[in-house]
């Protein structure tokens, strides 16, 4: 696997030997100098080209970043969808190589560029022949970090969070197991996690990151706790998925309370206690039940 000398090196090098391209930038956690380095992080490079036309017609164009396993062409694809695309000011190439490299490449005009350079905080320039980059602060991750919750956000939160349970336990009830998986992750985990964040953003000051989809959740979060949240995955099985409820729910109503307590939000103790006796009585109903109280 070619080491990240190598790839900037071929990075730059290509970009040098192009007259088309007239600057190189980079974005994402290889700029973040609090992101933990690994083997799967991605290149994000963007080459600042006098057009886009040419490249996209050689289809072959990209090879001479190495070999291929596969390669993806995002704006093309959503072209193909019916999504109104602008190739002449943008197109972007996904490449993964058979070494185990990704490079993520983005062809942007210099117009394109000079509308959005510096607007991802994570930004870092590398090349730059007609030095038509502004002039940017040094990377930092401040964009990522955990946001405060607003009263508004902290209550619809909370709100969807038990109001949504009932969808799931129909779901279970019904034997409808790809809409009770499916309520579950996008209803119930996704305002646990957003209450998981606020609760980390609280102990670390808001001066960190949780990662894209709370991928360092377990990092920040107390091991009992990061235990409890492992339990609110599931298989099939219904019983397990019961499990994962309850997990769900005395997590989220720790933390919740933690969190409704250091800004002074309050909590819907009624919606928890009811919603809870709800999901309590739908488990011990039976297949033809023709009542739920």
């Amino acid at each position: 696997m070619r080491n990240e000398q190598e790839m900037f090196a071929l990075i730059k090098e290509v970009a040098k030997n192009d007259d088309r391209v007239r600057a190189v930038y980079m974005n994402g956690s290889r700029t973040n100098p609090n992101a933990s380095k690994d083997i799967f992080q991605d290149y994000d490079i963007v080459y600042v080209v006098t057009e886009t036309a040419s490249f996209i017609k050689d289809e072959k164009w990209f090879n001479v970043f190495g070999n291929l396993l596969m390669i993806q062409e995002p704006d093309k694809l959503d072209k193909s969808i019916g999504i109104n695309m602008d190739f002449e000011r943008r197109y972007a190439y996904l490449m993964l190589f058979t070494d185990g490299n990704r490079i993520d490449l983005l062809l942007q005009t210099r117009e394109a560029m000079l509308e959005e350079y510096g607007e991802d905080k994570l930004t870092l320039k590398l090349m730059d022949k007609d030095n038509i980059l502004p002039t940017i602060p040094l990377p930092n991750d401040m964009d990522y970090h955990v946001k405060k919750p607003t009263e508004g956000e902290f209550n619809s939160c909370t709100n969807n969070f038990w109001w949504c349970s009932q969808n799931v336990a129909k779901g279970i009830w019904r034997n409808e197991l790809p809409y009770a998986k499916l309520m579950f992750e996008y209803t119930t985990r996704s305002n646990l996690d957003k209450m998981v964040s606020w609760w980390i953003g609280i102990r670390y000051d808001f001066e960190v990151s949780t990662g894209k989809l709370g991928k360092y959740f377990n990092k920040y979060l107390p091991q009992s706790y990061w235990e409890l949240y492992q339990k609110t995955y599931s298989d099939s099985n219904y019983e397990n998925m019961w499990d994962s409820i309850f997990s769900a729910c005395e997590l989220f109503r720790t933390l919740s309370q933690d969190v409704s307590k250091h800004f002074d939000f309050k909590y819907p103790i009624d919606d928890d206690n009811n919603m809870t006796t709800y999901l309590k009585q739908v488990k011990k109903l039976s297949v033809d039940a023709k009542q739920v109280f």
